[in-house]
Formats: structure tokens, sequence, C-alpha cells
């Protein structure tokens, strides 16, 4: 199964093959399409709504202090153990100060570069990718680890340097990976990380998930009918940290000082609510560009349906029908955010009448 790929069609503007579910099968003589029984093994995982895995770069480290910084906070600071590409175990408040000596970081030229000036955009090229390998809630520890040591071993084994840390201590156990940019034997080359690449990357570590005999998939969220966009961590590490703290009792909560929000989420709700009271704006700006991508994905699920049915797969035509029919309707980051404000704010008006005007309630005052 091919991703990523783009082309154009008679009369048509570039698509993406990343949604083109039909682009999964083949041709036979007779222009038939048909698929293989891993492509139908991908469908059913797809339609099944088989756990997703999870492949993203969070990042990386610019000059040598950075690096260390972030090796660091994933070995919390001497607590957990890091495995490093030479299959050795580093633990303690010297391994990340080993790790960076070991790599020789400081004899790569693109540290040297003067920092940016505040406000400006830094252009040094990083000197490590940080990626996270994850798994949802449930998922044996053990075995995301063991499937990131194999992921691993074999992008990057002989040619970049890189060390790993098992995190358990989130629902979704997840493995940070460090990788040195620079080649160890090929100077001046460098790994660099495309879209695509983060594409194959998921497939590749779904495959060693599904080997370690946890069921496991990959595909682009726009198939799966995801509207959502993620976040970045630092925003869900806000959130977190806001839940945690609204979960404390009162005696508790009035000693602490409250967490920090996201000030990003803070002005992206400032801007919902100025439309709303001003009546002003556009909380639909994007939707018009998600809808078409929709259509686009349910016409090649509709296909897909239809190929099943002439290869005899009907229960799984079935499958796909049901899945394509369930997907949610299309919306806005905004306009969520706006439903979920006035939802709120309905629930608050409900309450404050029957706090007021509730005799029992003023005779227990």
């Amino acid at each position: 199964m091919r991703l990523g790929r783009s082309h154009r069609g008679p009369g048509e503007g570039a698509r993406d093959m990343a949604l083109d579910i039909v682009s999964y099968g083949r041709r036979g003589p007779s222009g038939t399409l048909r698929f293989g029984a891993d492509q139908i093994a991908q469908i059913q995982r797809t339609v099944g709504r088989t756990p997703e895995v999870m492949v993203k770069v969070s990042g990386g480290g610019r000059d040598v202090g950075g690096v260390d910084a972030h090796l660091r906070y994933i070995g919390r600071h001497g607590k957990l153990p890091m495995e490093t590409d030479e299959g050795l175990t580093l633990q303690g408040r010297g391994a990340a100060k080993e790790i960076v000596a070991d790599w020789q970081l400081d004899l790569c030229r693109s540290q040297y570069k003067p920092r940016p000036a505040e406000g400006q955009k830094d252009t040094r090229a990083k000197l490590v990718h940080n990626i996270v390998l994850s798994m949802p809630a449930g998922t044996p520890s053990e075995k995301v680890l063991a499937a990131a040591r194999v992921f691993a071993r074999e992008n990057f084994g002989l040619q970049y340097r890189y060390a790993m840390v098992l995190h358990t201590d989130q629902a979704h156990p997840h493995v940070h990976l460090v990788v040195k940019c620079e080649h160890e034997f090929e100077p001046g080359k460098r790994l660099y990380i495309r879209k695509d690449t983060l594409r194959q990357w998921r497939e590749q570590f779904a495959t060693l998930m599904r080997e370690q005999g946890v069921a496991a998939n990959a595909t682009p969220c726009q198939v799966r009918g995801q509207i959502r966009r993620p976040y970045r961590d630092a925003i869900h590490h806000r959130a977190r940290s806001l839940r945690a703290f609204g979960q404390l009792p009162a005696s508790e909560r009035a000693k602490r000082k409250p967490p920090k929000p996201s000030t990003f989420m803070r002005a992206k709700l400032d801007s919902v609510l100025q439309v709303l009271r001003s009546g002003r704006g556009n909380l639909d700006a994007g939707k018009e560009a998600m809808q078409g991508t929709r259509e686009e994905v349910t016409a090649n699920w509709r296909a897909t349906a239809h190929a099943l049915r002439r290869q005899g797969e009907g229960d799984l035509a079935a499958q796909v029908d049901r899945f394509a029919a369930r997907m949610p309707a299309v919306q806005t980051d905004a306009q969520r955010m706006a439903d979920r404000w006035k939802e709120q704010a309905r629930s608050r008006a409900l309450e404050r009448p029957a706090t007021s005007h509730d005799p029992s309630v003023t005779r227990a005052r």
C-alpha cells in the first residue's frame, strides 16, 4: 500500500493519494479493480476501528544544551533507564551528558551559528530529532518498547546515533526516541523527516506492533473521518495540569497556585467569544475545504465497497458502507468551541434560577 503520492487525473487538479482508498487495490487484465489479502486486511482494520499507532516529531535540539536538557527530561533526571543504539542502558543524573559526549555533538558545525534575535525564527539546523512512538491506553508497555527497539534499529542502526526511553506515567504507553541528525560515516549526510517519512514510519510501527501480537493500524485521519487537528504536546500538558488541579479538594486548591492555561487556546477562545459577542466574523473558515476532502473520502469508500462486492466480499462491503455513513459531520475547531461555550452557558443559566428561587435552598441559608 502506497500513501502520500499525488497525481493529476483527466481534467482534475492534484489529488492526494493518501485519501484514495481505491488506490490500495490493483487492476487485473480485465481492468477490474481487485484488492489483495493485505489490502483487505487493511480495510478490515480501518472499518473495525483498530487502535491507531502514533508517530510524531516533537521537536529537536539545536545546540548541545538543548539536547542535554531534553535527554534529562525524558530520563526524568536520572530516574528512568535510557537505551542506546549500542545496546547499553544508562541511568542516573550523568546519563544525558554521557550520551551528548559520546555522540560528539560539540563537533557539529550547525550549533555554532549565532542564535536568532528575540522574536525571530530559529533557522539553525537541528542536532537531533525528538520522535515519539505511542499506542492507546491498555497496550502492554513492554510490547511498545520491543516494537520501538526494532523500529529504531531498522531505520537508524549503523547510520544515526539514537537513544530511547519508555514512559508509562500516562494512560498511553509511549517511547521517546532521540536521533542524531548527522550521519555517522558520511559527512554532510543528514536525516530529514518529511510527511511521507512519517506516513511510512506509522505503517512500519503498526506492522511491528502486530508482530508483537497487538492489534494496530495506521491510516490517514481523513480516511477515518477524523476532523479534529491534533494539538501540540505543550497544550495537552497544560490541559492535563488544569484538569488535575480542578480535581483536587477545595482545601488543597486554596493552598496551591493554579497552573497557567495555554496562551494559544486562550487566544483562540477569545477570538471565538469576540465573534459570538459582536456577531461579526466567521467561525466556519476552512470548512469548505474540509467538506471537499470529506466528499472525496466518502466517494472513495463507496468505490471500495463496490469493488469488494464484485470480489465476493459482501459482508466487508456492508461494513464499509456503515463506516462511511457514521462519519461525524464536518465542523471547524472554532465552531466546536463556540458550541461548547453555548452549552456551558445554557447549563449555568439553568442552574442559576434553581439556586435563587428554590425555597429549600433559602431555608437552608
